[in-house]
């Protein structure tokens, strides 16, 4: 007799069914799997065994053959212990549970206990599609697959337990529906304390309206991390669906926790210096989600630019205009999301004080520009804001008067949002970031007297195709802002004071 229990796999974001046949014919003993597997599935012959002799039950000496279907996808991880367990304890006559609308997922351990595996609310989120009813997961991950509604997430501990609730001995309880609460939301940091920094603070907050990635540059000490620690607090809420697919990326990665589930704060990722292009980027021989698709929906923050690999920085280029990124392997080849506001800060030269109003800066000029270049020119247009951050007097630092809190900034952070939500209804356009160029005309409306302007900041500063574009964008936002529903003259010319900065730096080294 041939059982079929079902499973599930997972191909990067995507989730498949797979079905788990096993054979019991006469012959001599033998345990094979096929389908495709990789070494850690063809390892779970030894752990099954194991796992079904320190059970109490008896492993069947006779010819056992396991078919991964489909065969023609390879199947990879111990996911698929606790199916395999299963159908051979059925196919041996030792149970005959009725699972034909349940899926099974979980490694073994020798003892038979039940061990979690990464990327499950993907795989849960599929099996409810496919009409699966219960779901019976390693009871570490049961609270990450507990987000998903409509379907019934049976936590597992170890084999024994599975076999006394199949056979109605003792059953195990589903887990209740996850519902993430307020409390969840709250940050133990503000942009209150940052003292002073008016303009860059508008800057932040122009980028959280926005969508828009931001260059902080300046001299040590003046902020520029502290700013952008705090851009977290004012940006929206996450919807659900951004919840879901940030959480997605976060479980295949296996970085959820069990106390936290589902996502509910935007991400804020803050890789060294050190990172590898590769950590960055994602990748492995088994391409797993790098920095920038662990932002996802979130803040990719970049200290210290300029010391960061030029091979790095460099990959970041298209991704920061497709949101989405593609690790190319001999195995595979995978996708991940990755639309995030990129963050980035530096100092205008090795020692910090290249034009610092009051310390002398000690490099060379040969230093100071060897430094800037760093940063290509591809890259630092695609920094929506640069925004210099100057140094504090001693009366802003000791000024004792309340500051704006981050609940008042995201509240018109909201406002703006809202504007942009109605805008783009009907698109799949999020933010003002992400319209795309041949919308631009229809969204980005401009007066006759902010297209007299640009036409000659145009000329003067010598804007590229790409660096108008998001300048137009940019003037969209603070437009928003100001409730406003064409561009004038004062968004276009508040918007170009963050897109010139590199003049003042970059051309004069």
């Amino acid at each position: 007799m041939i059982v079929q229990v079902k499973s599930m796999g997972l191909f990067g974001m995507d989730a498949y069914e797979v079905r788990v046949e096993t054979d019991i014919s006469k012959g001599i003993g033998s345990f094979e799997v096929v389908g495709m597997p990789d070494i850690s599935v063809k390892e779970s012959r030894d752990r099954v065994r194991s796992a079904i002799k320190n059970s109490g039950f008896e492993f069947p000496y006779s010819r056992v053959i396991v078919n991964l279907a489909p065969a023609d996808v390879k199947k990879r991880g111990a996911l698929y212990d606790l199916p395999i367990f299963l159908s051979v304890l059925i196919a041996a006559g030792a149970m005959s549970p009725d699972i034909g609308d349940s899926a099974f997922i979980g490694e073994l351990s020798l003892g038979g206990e039940v061990r979690r595996v990464n990327g499950l609310l993907p795989m849960a989120i599929e099996a409810k599609r496919l009409g699966i009813r219960k779901f019976y997961v390693p009871a570490e991950n049961a609270p990450e697959a507990s987000v998903v509604t409509g379907i019934s997430i049976i936590p597992v501990s170890n084999v024994q337990e599975l076999v006394m609730h199949l056979r109605n001995i003792k059953k195990i309880e589903p887990v209740p529906e996850f519902i993430p609460q307020p409390s969840q939301m709250l940050y133990d940091i503000d942009i209150a304390d940052v003292k002073g920094q008016t303009k860059a603070k508008r800057a932040l907050e122009i980028a959280a309206c926005g969508g828009h990635n931001i260059l902080f540059i300046g001299s040590p000490g003046t902020g520029k991390s502290m700013l952008a620690n705090r851009l977290n607090t004012i940006l929206p809420d996450m919807t659900f669906d951004e919840m879901i697919e940030t959480t997605k990326i976060h479980s295949i990665a296996g970085l959820l926790s069990k106390d936290m589930p589902l996502i509910t704060k935007r991400p804020f990722r803050s890789p060294h210096h050190t990172v590898s292009s590769a950590g960055l980027s994602g990748g492995g021989t088994i391409p797993h989600p790098g920095e920038i698709s662990l932002a996802h929906n979130g803040v990719l923050f970049l200290d210290e630019l300029p010391e960061f690999n030029k091979r790095s920085m460099e990959i970041l280029r298209q991704p920061m205009e497709s949101a989405s990124v593609t690790i190319s392997r001999a195995n595979a080849t995978i996708s991940y999301p990755c639309s995030f506001m990129a963050v980035a800060a530096m100092n205008p030269c090795p020692c910090g004080y290249y034009g610092h109003p009051s310390n002398k800066c000690t490099c060379s000029l040969q230093t100071v520009k060897k430094y800037l270049s760093k940063i290509s020119g591809p890259l630092l247009d695609r920094m929506d804001l640069h925004v210099e951050v100057l140094p504090l007097d001693y009366k802003s630092f000791s000024d004792k008067s309340e500051q704006e809190t981050s609940a008042e900034v995201k509240a018109r952070v909201d406002a703006a949002r809202q504007i942009q939500v109605e805008r783009f209804k009907g698109t799949n356009i999020t933010c003002n970031a992400r319209i795309s160029p041949h919308r631009m005309n229809e969204f980005c409306q401009l007066d006759d007297d902010a297209n007299d302007v640009l036409e000659k900041a145009f000329d003067v500063f010598g804007f590229t195709a790409r660096g108008v574009s998001r300048l137009i964008k940019i003037s969209r936002t603070i437009a928003d802002m100001a409730e406003s529903r064409n561009i004038g003259r004062k968004h276009i010319l508040e918007a170009i004071q963050y897109r010139t900065l590199d003049r003042k730096y970059w051309r004069n080294a």
